[in-house]
């Protein structure tokens, strides 16, 4: 059976790759490496992965780059992102918490803390961004069309609450294979 998703962990320290594979439940996914920022970027392009592990102090491109070029494109900030660092101040001086998109995890971590970022990037990535029309929605809303906007919103929230849901039950499942795993 193929790995049906595709984790791409960026960090320089091989030992952090490899713990992360590690750390990840045996057979469901594929663990793509890159060692530096440049081959990071050209993983993220190349391969698609279900969700990025991106250590933040990266030799060639650092990961503060990797993660504006993710920002940039309204393609990759869809995919789930977990930022790593040994210090939360080196991301924090670079981007403002709380962290509304994207999941943060201090190194050196533990495998339920590693689960439970990549849980929570996961619903990170779901959430709707504001685009950049903000100046023309009032007189929208003005012209009637908030009832159809609401609409709109309700359906959207409808199928998050289906996501969620799917999310906790794929979780569950995760959970009680590494479970039985650890016994």
């Amino acid at each position: 059976m193929a790995a049906s998703h595709k984790i791409l962990v960026i960090d320089d320290s091989r030992v952090i790759r490899m713990r992360v594979r590690d750390m990840l439940p045996q057979g469901n996914f594929e663990v793509i490496e890159a060692a530096d920022g440049v081959e990071g970027l050209e993983a993220i392009r190349n391969q698609r992965p279900n969700l990025i592990m991106l250590d933040f102090l990266l030799p060639r491109m650092s990961g503060w780059e990797v993660f504006q070029e993710i920002q940039a494109s309204s393609e990759l900030q869809k995919i789930p992102l977990v930022l790593m660092s040994g210090r939360r101040e080196e991301v924090t001086e670079k981007i403002q918490g709380p962290f509304e998109y994207f999941e943060f995890i201090q190194k050196p971590f533990e495998q339920k803390e590693l689960i439970e970022a990549i849980k929570a990037s996961m619903v990170k990535a779901r959430k709707v961004r504001p685009t950049s029309k903000s100046a023309a929605a009032p007189a929208a809303a003005a012209s009637g069309e908030s009832a159809a906007e609401i609409a709109a919103l309700k359906q959207q929230v409808a199928k998050l609450q289906k996501e969620v849901a799917m999310l906790k039950n794929q979780t569950a499942k995760i959970l009680a294979f590494i479970k039985q795993k650890l016994r």
